[in-house]
């Protein structure tokens, strides 16, 4: 049984702002980014407790070769994604999220 997805208002702004970022460094890089995020979403709905639990609660997955990854927690009817997150920003500034 596939759960449902939503994003946190801000992870989607960080989700368009990484779009145009890879898209406008190469073009088709950032339809390559989303294709990443879209395969991983998949992935987390299918099977939600896989990912890594590098915080209470909060599973990360990574986005393919790209150097981010979807931090999400998940409950009984949905996953909801808190941060698109680059591995190399401080670590907990999407903690307050929900």
């Amino acid at each position: 049984m596939s759960l449902a997805v939503s994003f946190n208002r801000l992870a989607e702004v960080e989700l368009r702002e990484t779009i145009v970022y890879y898209e406008s460094e190469a073009p088709g890089l950032g339809r390559r980014f989303l294709s990443a995020v879209e395969s991983a979403l998949a992935e987390i709905q299918d099977h939600p407790l896989t990912g890594a639990l590098p915080c209470d609660g909060v599973r990360r997955k990574q986005l393919g070769h790209f150097p981010y990854q979807l931090l999400y927690r998940v409950d009984e009817v949905e996953v909801r994604i808190l941060a698109v997150m680059h591995k190399r920003r401080r670590p907990l500034y999407w903690a307050q999220r929900g």
